[in-house]
């Protein structure tokens, strides 16, 4: 059985060859064993309530049950931009007007933004493409929320995610192209790695503080503003169906788009319920839909996907599952459709 725990330091290596395999891109995931052993220790220190909460990150893996391998990597960083500054674009226009010459021009712009300075950050989502089938990718990814649900306190009201933007199988971006190489005067996967491993100053030292034309970039440049990476497509379908929505900020670095949404109005944090537990051995009925599943420790939180009925006053598991929640007789677990469109068959 697939499930969901926070990362552990045994994971490192796994997590290594994890980053080995996105192909560049996922600035929070660099292939750099320092960085990453850093990223578990401050996880870890998250969950100890050692850390204040400009530095606060989550870490969770998707892992195996038989071979507790770790074949997925998210997470969910507490407040962004209130130790390290958090830029993106912000997609806006500037209007050019002359009365006497009658000439009324809309230009688009981009300007750099700190707007989203102390939200919540859902990042670093990667699946091993060995385990892309079945809901592997719907349960690493929607994990997140049924945490944010359970420990609300603990997070911001505004909850944001950048998205991965185009670029091609070299790693080339032709918005880097376009932008950031005029300014950074170095590759884009160089600059990429810089920021991945919290070297960040660069890029208030370097970036210009005055509006860009974007009618000055080239067409394959503009074409990409707001646009995923194939490979991303599904994980922003993913977000867009829980309610988050693209509002014209972009990555500085490659275009992706912003995603952002009121933490509250997140579907799976709105409409989970906290069902009192019952245990059967009697198989589960496949005819219900899909669910995502999750205890209420904070320590040892898991979360899992199970045939159940949402809407029920109860909530049925066998033993194997209870003992992979830590799942006690009188225990609660927070349950919700893996995807709103289902319905029992």
């Amino acid at each position: 059985m697939m499930f969901i725990r926070p990362v552990a330091r045994d994971d490192l290596p796994q997590l290594l060859a994890l980053a080995g395999k996105t192909g560049g891109g996922l600035t929070s995931l660099p292939a750099d064993e320092a960085t990453l052993a850093a990223r578990i220790e401050r996880s870890l220190q998250t969950w100890q309530d050692t850390l204040p909460r400009a530095e606060q990150g989550y870490v969770f893996v998707l892992a195996d049950s038989t071979t507790q391998q770790a074949v997925g990597i998210c997470a969910i960083e507490v407040a962004v931009g209130l130790q390290d500054p958090w830029y993106n674009f912000r997609v806006g226009t500037q209007v050019h007007a002359s009365k006497e010459l009658n000439v009324y021009n809309n230009l688009a712009t981009l300007s750099l933004s700190n707007d989203h300075t102390g939200s919540s950050e859902l990042c670093t989502l990667f699946l091993d493409p060995d385990y892309r089938d079945g809901k592997n990718g719907y349960l690493l990814s929607k994990s997140r929320f049924l945490f944010m649900a359970e420990f609300r306190q603990r997070f911001m009201q505004k909850v944001v995610a950048e998205m991965r933007g185009v670029s091609d199988e070299q790693g080339r971006s032709p918005f880097w192209d376009s932008v950031g190489s005029r300014f950074f005067s170095m590759a884009f996967a160089d600059a990429d790695f810089l920021s991945g491993t919290g070297q960040k100053a660069f890029i208030a030292e370097l970036m210009p503080k005055h509006p860009l034309y974007i009618d000055y970039l080239s067409a394959d440049a503009q074409a990409v503003i707001g646009q995923v990476h194939p490979q991303t497509a599904p994980a922003r379908a993913v977000l867009e169906a829980e309610g988050f929505r693209y509002l014209n900020y972009v990555d500085i670095f490659d275009g992706g788009p912003t995603l952002e949404c009121d933490i509250d109005h997140i579907r799976a944090v709105r409409k989970s319920r906290l069902l009192p537990v019952e245990f059967s051995e009697t198989p589960a009925d496949t005819r219900l839909p899909l669910c995502l599943v999750a205890n209420s420790d904070y320590q040892h939180f898991r979360v899992v996907l199970l045939h159940a009925d949402p809407k029920a006053a109860t909530i049925t598991i066998n033993q194997q599952v209870a003992e992979l929640m830590n799942c006690l007789p009188g225990a609660r677990l927070r349950v919700v459709k893996l995807c709103p469109g289902e319905v029992s068959a």
